[in-house]
């Protein structure tokens, strides 16, 4: 009976450090997305998985212009530590909490201090046009809209522009919404 009991606790120390892990790896290292949406293509598809990097995020770096980026989309809440152990995969399994649609995939447009404009469907970060090899189609021209990027915030967009609810609606991001960086 001692070998039994003593076999279980060898498990039940296993399953807990790989646990106790896994939680670490989600929250600080990397962790998986699925794209939910047609507002990243033709760069990213819809369903496809991706692999978000989150040390930056940990460690609150600034992700660079270009970088494909997850974000909290309730902008107009703070974010804390248990917000990120709560939507930790195996903790949303454990606790059967449903898949909410607040994580984004974007890219980023704009960094602190820039001044971005939407002018005739083009993009203009600091009052120069950026060439977005990246989009899908030309936006379509609706009204001139011009953001000025306050301190610890970023500006993202969709790479398909005519169907992506990004910044252009929600505002510039808080930085620590970034929640890792795509390294698809």
């Amino acid at each position: 009976m001692k070998k039994v009991w003593k076999e279980i606790q060898g498990w039940g120390i296993a399953v807990v450090i790989g646990f106790v892990l896994s939680l670490f790896i989600g929250i600080f290292i990397i962790q998986p997305y699925k794209v939910d949406g047609h507002s990243m293509e033709p760069t990213l598809n819809d369903n496809q998985r991706i692999y978000a990097w989150k040390v930056r995020h940990a460690l609150d770096k600034l992700p660079e212009y270009g970088d494909i980026v997850i974000i909290d989309s309730r902008v107009e809440r703070d974010r804390s530590f248990m917000d990120d152990f709560k939507e930790h995969p195996l903790i949303k399994l454990l606790s059967g909490t449903k898949e909410e649609e607040i994580f984004y995939v974007k890219r980023v447009i704009g960094l602190p201090g820039d001044t971005i404009e939407i002018k005739d469907g083009e993009v203009y970060r600091n009052g120069e046009a950026l060439h977005e090899p990246y989009i899908k189609e030309r936006m379509d021209s609706g009204t001139n809209q011009v953001w000025e990027i306050p301190a610890d915030h970023i500006f993202v967009m969709g790479d398909n522009r005519n169907n992506s609810n990004d910044s252009r609606s929600i505002g510039p991001v808080p930085t620590d919404h970034v929640m890792g960086i795509d390294s698809f």
